[in-house]
């Protein structure tokens, strides 16, 4: 069972169950003096949200209604974006993304912990360095977000084994279920990160962790999860599957036309608990990915890309999100009955808010053409145009300021907010667009246009305002009237100028700011407002804040402002844009080629001997033959290697090797240093993250001979790679499954390698078996000086060799402190060449390139901090793997600046131990 899918307890039945009072803890949390039950009379109201959390010190309520989750007696829509720590192996970069969270209108960060990153054997836990879960929580509370924290045990997420650790498949453990073997292992892991996140639980103001989602497939696992978590001293409510209010898990859109159709297809169904999968993807680095993985680049279409850069698909999501948090009228919402447009093409769903009487109407269109039509809302028909697959969100009777009513309006609102005087209300909409807004004013206003773009006329109590929405453009209408002291600004955006709108909550009051890219902080300081953010370009800032605010700045630097017609603060030269960059040209290259295991002389002595009869994995073990699946001995992640010595081999005529893998998988063969040839998995796999082969081989006559009674045993060398787990059949084998001989019967004697003992910095699923990586070729340090000069952009045309070649070189960084940029490494050969490549940044694995598959990516981002930026030696390694078909040849490899800002945060180097001497 799904945990995050809908709950299908019907609205009708569920507002029988909950009627007019509060669940409280329905949700399944344990209970706490700091979360009970709502017990004021009748529901609760609408009003202003809770502040921003933090770790404040003071107790707290959490509870929920059939409407919203209900904190300290106020309601909340949450609005929560998930990014995995785990994917971005930067703490520093946590709190830039974190930063980025807030300010594009989420109020919380949804959580997933991978065990298999923190577990590289039984009992042994490591939340230190890029695990820091106790860091994390801690910068999400300075950052003002609530936590959403789902710490499985299984995650899915396209993680190896759906975050499960390797060494779960040799201990006969049923995972996911309730069998004791796994419930022991689940408590252990569970225990660790409850001790962890107790210290950081909202309710006991220590921090700002608002949810616990469980991974509970069966009732008993439950009951079971209730009973560990009360025991740890959990008291924040439990997420399941059965919770009253559900936390959803909606599909991946593509473009901000979809992500408008499923998160307004939510809001129309009454949900206040959203999330945003994924809000920030990050990087599936080393052999973190599952076989459902594509790429290294986890979710390409989110929010917020791997360099940290805003999508086009941003706009709508920090559009509604500001509008969850600063328009209260959203947190109380109840099925209208239904409406009609004109034209049937555009499907209609009605809210009303019974406090308020406020109205929100989601407008949907599925068909292929933009669609106009007229739309009854607030007693008049209204004609608005959706565009093809595409959606609207528009309302009525929204209380704008003093004495003024939205009647309706042809855009989303966005905010509405009051600051000092100032009444300030955004309304947005597509570029092109003409946007109709009516206000419901008892006595004529008096308008004043601050940008040529707006018109307006009064007629019958109601004021029209209509702009024509330009790209990138704000237009501001300032709207005064007798009956009261304060203004009503109207501003009205298209989306990309609705991406320079920030809002920001003080202590001392709201502020809302426009112009720079991005706005991480605003602080009141006396007279100055203190402003830290992020320009691109050169930017005008404008600022409205509260009385008393005379002077500006930004970064740490005054800026010159003066009063604007709009009421705000408006610099008078614009912000700096970022600065050039030029990055360093990849030279110096040095190769060397290895694969020493395929030699008949080498030494394995110190290998284990693969000579197991039984497995606990769920496939077969050939009868009479030993286990040879590399998970048995301890060989969970990376490449894998198989030496058997074949006694009474004469006169061999073929070896058929059967093997098991994830996506992308590949076997290389050979006999006494022989190439026998190279093999891939065909099809599409068994549909759980498995594919299996088996690589026929019919040797050359020359060495048909070897191996008789009077020679010295042959010697059949493999390498096994990917050997990555399925999410939904962990247990599958991965590496050999069975070798089968003709011509011959020898005697066969399996040795077996893979990766070394885990890294204790980068952690377990950095590095696999290749020789290069056994021997440190990829860290820095390394005494590469015997190595050949040799490029992987070119190869000797003759140099086709089946096996591993390895390519280093350094380079070195200088990027202002004050800039932050991002870089990646590009692949420009041709994306047919059929070659693996693992990509080592500093002896991180940035992940893999596989030539020859659809979708392969061309660019790995090099996360800062692994990316020495300031002045500082990098070290970048490549092993590329050969079929012999081809020379190990990439083609251009060279750096590429993904995006550069003026206005970063500070970024520590993360650790990178190098080679030991």
């Amino acid at each position: 069972m799904e945990l995050s899918r809908p709950h299908r307890l019907g609205r009708r039945a569920f507002s029988a169950l909950a009627g007019t009072t509060v669940l409280g803890l329905a949700l399944g949390g344990s209970v706490s003096s700091a979360a009970l039950p709502y017990s004021g009379p009748g529901p609760v109201p609408t009003g202003p949200p809770p502040g921003p959390p933090g770790a404040d010190g003071r107790r707290h309520r959490v509870a929920l209604d059939r409407y919203s989750l209900l904190v300290d007696g106020r309601r909340l829509a949450l609005w929560s974006g998930e990014m995995h720590p785990f994917r971005l192996p930067s703490p520093s970069l946590w709190r830039d993304v974190l930063q980025k969270l807030r300010a594009y209108g989420h109020n919380a960060v949804g959580v997933r912990l991978a065990w298999n990153q923190h577990s590289p054997a039984p009992g042994a836990y490591d939340f230190t360095g890029v695990r820091d879960l106790d860091l994390f929580l801690r910068t999400a509370a300075e950052c003002g977000l609530y936590v959403v924290l789902h710490p499985g045990p299984y995650i899915g997420a396209d993680v190896d084994a759906g975050g499960l650790p390797g060494w779960l498949t040799t201990v006969g453990a049923r995972a996911r279920t309730t069998d004791p073997a796994y419930l022991r292992h689940a408590d252990e892991w569970l225990s660790r990160v409850n001790a962890i996140v107790a210290r950081h639980q909202f309710t006991r103001g220590s921090g700002t962790v608002l949810l616990y989602r469980a991974d509970t497939p069966e009732r008993g696992d439950l009951d079971h999860l209730r009973e560990r978590l009360r025991a740890d001293g959990i008291e924040v409510p439990l997420l399941h599957a059965d919770s009253p209010l559900a936390w959803e898990e909606p599909e991946r859109t593509r473009d901000a036309a979809e992500a408008r159709r499923l998160h307004f297809a939510r809001l129309a169904h009454g949900s206040t608990l959203h999330n945003v999968h994924m809000a920030f993807g990050g990087t599936s680095w080393g052999w973190l990915p599952a076989p459902s993985a594509p790429s290294p680049t986890y979710d390409p279409t989110a929010a917020i890309d791997e360099a940290r850069r805003p999508t086009a698909k941003l706009a709508p999501l920090h559009q509604l999100g500001h509008l969850l948090r600063h328009v209260p009228d959203f947190t109380r919402m109840t099925q209208a009955p239904a409406i009609r447009a004109a034209d049937a093409r555009i499907r209609v769903r009605r809210l009303v808010n019974p406090d308020t009487g406020a109205q929100a109407y989601v407008l949907r269109n599925d068909s292929a053409a933009d669609v106009t039509s007229t739309v009854p809302m607030g007693g008049t028909e209204v004609e608005v145009t959706v565009p093809a697959r595409d959606a609207k969100l528009l309302a009525t009777g929204l209380h704008l300021g003093a004495g003024r009513t939205l009647a309706y309006a042809t855009v989303q609102p966005m905010l509405a907010l009051s600051v000092g005087k100032l009444d300030i209300a955004a309304f947005v909409g597509r570029a092109g667009e003409m946007a109709h807004l009516v206000l419901d004013c008892p006595n004529e206003p008096w308008p004043t246009r601050l940008d040529e773009e707006a018109a307006w006329t009064f007629d019958h109590g109601k004021l029209h305002v209509m702009v024509p929405l330009k790209e990138d453009r704000l237009t501001r209408v300032r709207v005064r009237s007798g009956e009261t002291d304060r203004t009503l600004l109207l501003l009205f955006a298209d989306d990309a100028a609705s991406l320079r709108l920030w809002p920001y909550e003080t202590p001392s009051g709201r502020v809302l700011v426009r112009g720079p890219e991005l706005l991480r902080e605003a602080a009141l300081d006396g007279p100055v407002i203190r402003l830290t953010g992020a320009t691109v370009d050169e930017r005008e800032l404008e600022v409205w804040a509260p009385p008393g605010i005379t002077d500006v700045t930004w970064n740490g630097e005054r800026v010159q402002s003066g009063l604007g017609r709009a009421l705000s603060l408006m610099t008078v030269w614009p912000l700096p844009g970022v600065p050039d960059l030029v990055l360093p040209a990849l030279d110096g290259w040095r190769r060397r080629t290895e694969n020493f295991e395929r030699e008949p002389d080498y030494g394995d002595e110190g290998w284990p001997v693969a000579d197991r009869r039984t497995s606990h994995s769920t496939t077969p073990v050939p009868d009479g033959r030993p286990v040879l699946f590399a998970d048995d001995y301890g060989f969970h992640y990376g490449d894998v290697w198989y030496r058997a010595r074949l006694t009474g081999a004469f006169g061999l005529e073929s070896v058929s090797l059967s093997y098991s893998t994830g996506a992308h998988g590949l076997l290389m063969a050979w006999l006494d240093g022989e190439p026998l040839g190279s093999h891939r998995p065909d099809g599409a796999g068994d549909g759980k993250g498995t594919w299996t082969a088996t690589a026929d081989f019919r040797l050359p006559r020359a060495l048909r001979a070897r191996g008789g009674d009077n020679n010295a045993p042959a010697v059949l060398s493999v390498l096994v790679r990917r050997t990555q787990h399925g999410q939904d059949a962990y247990r599958a084998a991965r590496g050999l499954t069975s070798a089968r001989f003709e011509g011959a019967a020898p005697d066969v004697r399996w040795r077996i390698m893979g990766a070394a003992a885990p890294d204790p910095v980068r952690g377990p699923l950095n590095h696999g078996g290749l020789y290069g990586e056994r021997h440190g070729w990829h860290l820095p340090g390394y005494d590469d000086t015997a190595w050949e000069p040799g490029s992987p952009s070119a190869a000797p045309d003759g140099d086709r060799r089946q096996g591993v070649t390895w390519y280093r070189t350094t380079f070195r960084l200088d990027v202002p402190p004050e800039i932050d940029a991002s870089v990646g490494l590009v692949l420009d050969g041709s994306p047919d060449l059929d070659l693996r490549v693992q990509v080592f940044l500093n002896g991180w694995n940035m992940g893999e390139y596989v030539g020859g598959a659809e979708g392969t990516p061309r660019t790995f981002v090099l996360p800062n901090g692994i990316l020495r930026t300031r002045a500082a030696a990098n070290t970048l390694a490549l092993a590329v793997l050969s079929p012999g078909t081809a020379a190990p040849a990439l083609g251009p490899v060279r750096l590429e600046l993904l995006g550069s800002a003026a206005g970063g945060v500070p970024v520590k180097p993360v650790p990178s131990p190098g080679r030991r001497r």
